[in-house]
């Protein structure tokens, strides 16, 4: 049964400022509506990128306060689109923070928050070191979004690397899985492409991810690239640079379907133990 929906991934190149950062968001969402899309994805830490933690946590806000959370909705309703923010830094209120998705709905109700499970603790071989769990706390639940345009699960960026936490989404039911991120230049040349496509194919779903692309003005580098994959691991729409703006891919639900009839490894699955020989 064809069911079809038209997806935008925008992607950005987030900054320090708060509000310059809703401005560019609100500007590639108005952009992507503009082009027939119904669900937008923002990229990760759509609101502020910014890697001193004082000043993070002096810019940030608590959810009910958000200026992109708020003008997310308003897009969401202005537009009658599902509106996904990838993830914005939250200020829980407790010294911590939040790494936090949102997804709303056309009526600009928020339907879906999930706050990032697994945290980017990792020495890099070009001597980038990041420690995401001194700042952020993580979460401990898996998300997925039902009664809109399709059943989407709903992860951030480094999580892409646990394969199950997608197939947990999967076999609830996520016919759209989605990664948004800020891969760093150095993972990205070499993993982004593989680790979407395997997400794809593992689970016979589509996979969504808008990036973060660029030199930040907090001194970090992104790789951007962000894709469409089909159920089959293709890539069907890519932003192949690292320059911000909006790809639009139109995708046929039926394929998820098809795709898990065709090649059953979620319904294959089999418990298992591991012995240890001698």
């Amino acid at each position: 049964m064809t069911r079809p929906l038209t997806c935008a991934a925008l992607q950005m190149r987030s900054g320090t400022s708060v509000s310059a950062n809703r401005d560019a968001f609100v500007a590639l969402v108005d952009e992507a509506a503009a082009l027939g899309a119904t669900y937008i994805q923002s990229p990760e830490m759509t609101g502020l990128i910014q890697k001193d933690r004082k000043a993070l946590l002096e810019a940030i806000f608590a959810e009910d306060d958000d200026p992109v959370v708020a003008a997310a909705s308003q897009a969401a309703r202005r537009h009658a689109a599902w509106i996904h923010v990838g993830s914005t830094p939250i200020d829980r209120g407790d010294g911590k923070v939040a790494n936090r998705a949102f997804l709303f709905g056309p009526d600009g109700h928020c339907r879906l928050t999930y706050d990032k499970i697994h945290m980017f603790d990792v020495d890099l071989d070009n001597g980038e070191s990041w420690r995401e769990s001194a700042i952020y706390e993580p979460g401990d639940c898996a998300a997925i979004v039902t009664g809109g345009p399709a059943v989407i699960g709903v992860a951030i960026c480094y999580d892409i690397r646990f394969p199950a936490l997608f197939q947990a989404q999967a076999l609830a039911g996520a016919e759209i899985l989605t990664a948004p991120a800020a891969f760093t230049r150095q993972t990205g040349m070499v993993h982004w492409h593989v680790l979407q496509r395997a997400r794809a194919i593992e689970n016979g779903a589509f996979v969504v991810s808008a990036a973060q692309g660029g030199i930040h003005e907090d001194g970090r580098e992104t790789y951007g690239h962000s894709v469409v994959i089909d159920p089959k691991g293709a890539v069907i729409a890519e932003k192949a640079d690292d320059e911000p703006g909006v790809i639009v891919a139109e995708i046929d639900l039926g394929e998820v379907a098809a795709a898990r009839a065709r090649i059953p490894n979620l319904k294959n699955i089999r418990q298992f133990r591991v012995s240890a020989g001698q």
